[in-house]
């Protein structure tokens, strides 16, 4: 009678195991794509349609309540920038989207690296507040005296609670050339 020796018997088992959980890591792999897409699309982050500008929040606009929004604008670093927004309010229906612009113009003589950092007051209101593009997404490369106009395309909740009727979106831009000079000289 053949007996398979206990050690390849052993040896058989583990080669079966790591054939399997192989075929399992790959298979998790494979899966993972998808399943970030599904996580994007609900939660709204890292989402490649929402980064190249296109709209993936579902209008369901509130025909009933206005809101107004106004907007404003700052330089962190007098005589770099002058910005400011193109209008300074507007009045919105929740669920709507809509469309501004904000204008910028490099004051110096040298080519410039711009950010902008937003803010909304109320402070609490800040998740009601919905930006599907936006300027301040990405540094924004300015030749020198070189003015344009950039855009904000915002949708605000409709669950936005009842007792707000007015919201603040505020940027501030900072000169980061200096910065962005920085960090190409250490890229190899």
């Amino acid at each position: 009678m053949d007996r398979i020796d206990p050690k390849k018997r052993a040896n058989r088992k583990l080669v079966r195991a790591l054939v399997l959980m192989t075929a399992g890591a790959f298979a998790f792999g494979w899966a993972l794509v998808p399943l970030y897409d599904v996580l994007c699309r609900a939660t709204g982050i890292g989402n490649a349609e929402a980064k190249a500008g296109k709209s993936v929040v579902r209008e369901s606009i509130d025909p009933d309540r206005e809101v107004t929004i106004e907007f404003m604008a700052e330089p962190a670093s007098v005589g770099s920038f002058d910005f400011r927004p193109k209008v300074a309010s507007m009045r919105i229906h929740p669920g709507k989207l809509y469309d501004t612009l904000f204008h910028a113009r490099n004051l110096t003589q040298n080519a410039s690296v711009a950010q902008a950092v937003p803010s909304i007051s109320p402070t609490r209101t800040a998740r009601y507040f919905h930006k599907t593009e936006c300027f301040c997404f990405s540094p924004q490369k300015f030749a020198a005296g070189e003015a344009r106009d950039l855009p904000v395309r915002f949708i605000v909740d409709p669950g936005l609670p009842s007792n707000v009727d007015k919201l603040t979106l505020a940027y501030t831009i900072y000169d980061t050339t200096a910065t962005a000079a920085a960090q190409s000289a250490t890229r190899p």
